[in-house]
């Protein structure tokens, strides 16, 4: 459990260590140059294989990425509306409440998903070993989380997550709700200003995709969490005291 407790409270830099090995790739540095982009290297097998031009495969790469880190930023910002910016930064174990609301009412880890989906979208940024590297290592990061945090809920809160565990699905979405609506209302500013990296991502992609320029897009995703840190700060620091 105490293993489980700090991985949790260090997530976020267990995370960066992960995405900086991603994109340094030093398993593919023993020629001693930087390896490509998984997308130039998806995109020129696509090609090959004469299943596309490369000009279309190049485009069809990075349409697909961009659709998965707008699907990560939108995904994470319904559930943090809900949530609320304390507990999507939160650094101990979640135990105190169940959220049914938003997107919980459809799956159970929607913040872990949104996630991994937008690993999966940074990847082709990253050489294709980082990338299997990030991608693989990731999921088996969240997959541990989930185990111990749905461990904690089931300890505190016992029968009611019992029967919300057996109605939601863990990271697959249903079509429908699987549980009535909880009392919790969004609060999208929050929502949006917590995941406003993920949606800095989202825009970079979008703006410099089309200039086909790998470190171009890596500049926009650091200036993107630089962001993140400095709102995330504003959002923490108490406001100024009155008598």
């Amino acid at each position: 459990m105490k293993l489980s407790k700090s991985l949790f409270r260090f997530r976020w830099w267990i995370l960066l260590v992960i995405f900086v090995l991603g994109f340094w790739a030093p398993f593919s540095r023993l020629g001693g140059t930087r390896p490509g982009s998984t997308w130039l290297w998806l995109s020129g097998t696509l090609s090959s294989y004469r299943i596309l031009p490369i000009a279309d495969s190049i485009f069809m790469v990075m349409g697909i990425a961009i659709l998965l880190v707008f699907l990560a930023a939108l995904l994470r910002t319904w559930a943090a509306a809900y949530l609320g910016q304390d507990v999507v930064t939160d650094r101990a174990l979640h135990g105190e409440r169940i959220v049914a609301s938003g997107p919980n009412r459809y799956l159970r880890n929607p913040l872990y998903v949104g996630l991994w989906l937008h690993t999966v979208g940074l990847s082709i940024l990253m050489p294709p070993d980082g990338a299997l590297f990030a991608v693989v290592t990731v999921a088996i990061l969240i997959a541990f989380l989930v185990h111990a945090e749905e461990r904690n809920l089931a300890a505190e809160r016992g029968e009611g997550y019992a029967a919300y565990k057996k109605a939601v699905p863990r990271f697959l979405p249903a079509f429908l709700p699987r549980v009535a609506a909880g009392s919790e209302q969004p609060h999208w500013k929050h929502g949006f200003l917590a995941e406003i990296y993920m949606w800095g991502v989202v825009v970079t992609y979008v703006v410099f995709a089309s200039r086909y320029n790998v470190t171009l897009l890596e500049q926009g995703v650091l200036i993107s969490l630089g962001i993140s840190v400095i709102a995330r700060g504003i959002m923490k620091s108490p406001g100024p005291e009155t008598s």
